[in-house]
């Protein structure tokens, strides 16, 4: 059993559509939920066109990082865990 205060890390694969584009998804995950954000890889078109992927590691509580992860759901967007494909 793990502390409420020990930290874990988690990988997950973000698809941030263009109308998202404009607001600071990622930086929320930082400054609302306490955070610490890795981003492993991005694929962004130059001109912003089509959707944004993000590789990204986050460091947290479990709690956290639950919280963090349904602040993405609630955005309606595709977030990959573990190799399972979540579309929210």
């Amino acid at each position: 059993m793990t502390s409420h205060n020990t930290l874990i890390d988690k990988k997950i694969r973000v698809r941030i559509p263009r109308d998202y584009h404009e607001e600071p998804v990622i930086s929320r995950l930082v400054s609302d939920y306490g955070l610490v954000i890795n981003i492993r890889a991005a694929i962004l078109g130059a001109n912003a066109v089509g959707d944004g992927w993000f590789d990204l590691d986050l460091q947290g509580t479990n709690q956290q990082i639950e919280l963090a992860i349904t602040y993405l759901r609630n955005l309606a967007l595709e977030v990959w865990d573990n190799n399972q494909s979540y579309i929210w």
